[in-house]
């Protein structure tokens, strides 16, 4: 359940977008006046003649003058479209005088079809997001940025494939995983040994789904735990720490995508191991996609985890290795 705090922020920011499409909706109809007088004429007879119809319903008894509130109706209809006409005439869109929201499908209220609208969630996401200080690594850890050249050309007899190639194998598959995220449901699990770039194949990722306004929540293994912990036992006293944290839970099991980083260094016990699948297992189910990166083999999870865990990761995952050696070391040489 979303905080009372955040839920109130949020709801600021939609009575401000609301605002301001009235003020630029008063500002068209202003211009569209100006220009076409008798578009101002028209609609000034139609206020005229809405109120009387509003009159005759309450005056009259249900039944009573239908004919008079029929003919009241289609000569509003037809005025109507005589301002259409002007409008389109005069090369204006036929929505032009409408208000314009940023979420058509709520139309910035935050709701639709009675439960939070998905804009109201990534909003929510979002400031959970920035709470959590990656912004200023993915300007430094981007796509942009990202160096093939790190990775050897030489081919590693035990895969039969050089690094630099089987990561551009990854990079490409990875980058169409991002261009098909909301037509092609999928979740990743990247895997190597340290410092071979799975941290920053991560950043890219959550990037790149960030710029095309996906709610992304990117944590550590460690902190993800600490989540959970907090969430559990709730005996933080700090109010507004609480309701950071029930957000952040919130965010867990529904942002867009969850980027699980290093999966292993955590302190793994029963509760460690029911609270990770519990969260796989939810955000599966809702098809809410999950990234893992870790520096485990696919075959420890199951030693270190559960059957289940493993099952998951074995079922829905698209298993991702990357080979080379550390790139920090590879760096340090070139120099």
């Amino acid at each position: 359940m979303l905080n009372n705090s955040l839920y109130q922020t949020i709801m600021r920011d939609y009575n401000r977008r609301q605002a301001e499409a009235k003020h630029a909706q008063d500002l068209r109809t202003r211009e569209i006046f100006s220009k076409l007088p008798e578009y101002e004429t028209l609609e000034q007879e139609i206020i005229t003649l809405c109120a009387g119809e509003a009159r005759s319903r309450v005056l009259k008894p249900e039944g009573a003058g239908e004919t008079s509130r029929r003919e009241l109706h289609d000569r509003i209809s037809r005025l109507k479209s005589r301002q259409l006409k002007l409008l389109l005439d005069a090369g204006y869109p036929e929505d032009y005088l409408e208000l314009h929201y940023t979420c058509p499908r709520c139309k910035d209220t935050g709701f639709y079809e009675n439960d939070l609208c998905p804009c109201f969630r990534q909003a929510a996401a979002r400031r959970v997001y920035d709470q959590t200080k990656i912004a200023p690594i993915l300007e430094k850890e981007n796509f942009g940025t990202f160096r093939i050249d790190y990775y050897s050309e030489t081919v590693d007899p035990r895969f039969g494939i050089s690094p630099a190639e089987n990561m551009r194998t990854i990079v490409a598959r990875c980058q169409q995983y991002i261009k098909h995220f909301d037509t092609r449901f999928a979740n990743l699990f990247i895997y190597g040994e340290t410092g071979v770039g799975k941290s920053f194949l991560t950043h890219c990722i959550a990037n790149e789904l960030l710029k095309s306004s996906h709610s992304v929540l990117y944590l550590t293994a460690f902190e993800l735990i600490e989540a959970f912990e907090k969430h559990t036992f709730g005996d933080n006293d700090d109010r507004e720490d609480s309701l950071y944290e029930d957000t952040l839970f919130d965010s867990i099991l529904n942002c867009d995508a969850l980027i699980i980083d290093d999966l292993g260094t955590e302190t793994v016990n029963n509760f460690t191991v029911s609270q990770l699948f519990l969260c796989l297992n939810h955000r599966q189910q809702s098809r809410k996609s999950t990234i893992i990166s870790t520096n485990l083999p696919v075959e420890a999870i199951q030693d270190i985890y559960s059957e289940r865990i493993f099952s998951r990761i074995i079922s829905y995952y698209e298993i991702f290795l990357i080979i080379g050696e550390d790139i920090r070391f590879r760096i340090a040489r070139n120099r």
